[in-house]
């Protein structure tokens, strides 16, 4: 009995706050509106590395956690929207034209969109171990016969996007110093993702691809028959800001992201923080884009090619 008369009490206490809140906020609209005009609204865009879903559940947690901190630092409620476009081109198109306020790219499209826009910034670079560099890996079936990259002229090859930095220009570069130029496989084809990459030569469609290593230990845990043949350096992905961001809120970004104490939000990004970038860091990158036509024009003299095994 006492039981329930105490929540009879508290139904009855509640429902005349809550009467008297809408009450409030009928005589005083402007309250809910001064509330609704404070709050920060921040885009962030990706292109599709992966499917839509996936890059949800990776980037939605650190999103979040960077919304919870930023609204503490600027004494204001964050609200950061993801918005995921289509192609790299269309990304890349979003952060330049001011679409959206802050995107992640992969290198090349960083160095693209600079291009474009040179007003640009770098708010920070992605760590796993706090350095600036990722890796890159070539390829192949478990069970296939090749063991160096010599072995790879005249396969069949998967890339990743054209505008990938890893899936086009890292690992063009990297089978050039090896020896190879397009001329030397029997077919090759952009494939668009990383995990469509693996999931290719894992069924035999290609003899070799390149993707990142992420995608490819995820793809590795979940039985894909896949053996890492060559690995290479790739400088680690960079958050940019938009042109004309205010700059209390991009001083207050960077700061919340190099502060940011968030395990799971990093593990779900599989990263473990974030590190100062400068374009500085993208020279090698920028060389390899400008020397892509080597790749597919350039004969490759036999006795200077790299045949090490990596």
């Amino acid at each position: 009995m006492y039981t329930e008369l105490t929540s009879i009490m508290f139904r009855t206490k509640h429902r005349a706050i809550l009467a008297v809140s809408v009450l409030l906020l009928c005589l005083h609209p402007s309250l809910a509106q001064s509330t609704e005009q404070e709050k920060i609204r921040l885009t962030f865009g990706l292109y599709t590395t992966d499917k839509p879903t996936v890059l949800v559940k990776t980037f939605r947690p650190i999103l979040s956690a960077i919304e919870k901190d930023l609204s503490v630092k600027l004494g204001k409620p964050v609200d950061i929207k993801l918005q995921i476009s289509g192609s790299y081109e269309s990304g890349v198109a979003a952060l330049v034209n001011g679409d959206v306020d802050f995107s992640r790219f992969g290198p090349a499209s960083y160095l693209s969109a600079k291009e474009q826009n040179p007003e640009l910034r770098i708010l920070a670079l992605d760590s796993k171990n706090n350095t600036k560099t990722t890796q890159g890996v070539i390829a192949v079936k478990e069970s296939s016969p090749y063991t160096s990259m010599c072995d790879l002229r005249g396969t069949r090859f998967a890339f990743g996007n054209r505008a990938s930095t890893i899936g086009r220009y890292l690992s063009q570069a990297y089978l050039f110093k090896h020896g190879i130029g397009s001329q030397d496989l029997s077919n090759f084809n952009y494939l668009d993702r990383h995990d469509r990459v693996g999931h290719a030569v894992a069924q035999g469609s290609f003899d070799a691809g390149a993707l990142k290593q992420s995608t490819f230990k995820k793809l590795k845990a979940k039985g894909l028959p896949l053996r890492a043949l060559a690995t290479f350096d790739n400088v680690n992905k960079p958050w940019i800001a938009r042109a004309g961001m205010q700059e209390e809120i991009f001083q207050a970004l960077r700061t919340v992201m190099f502060e940011l104490d968030a395990p799971q939000a990093f593990k779900a990004l599989g990263q473990k923080r974030f590190v100062p970038g400068f374009d500085k860091d993208f020279v090698g990158i920028r060389n390899a884009i400008n020397r892509n036509d080597d790749f597919f024009y350039k004969k490759i003299p036999l006795n200077t090619a790299t045949t090490d095994v990596d």
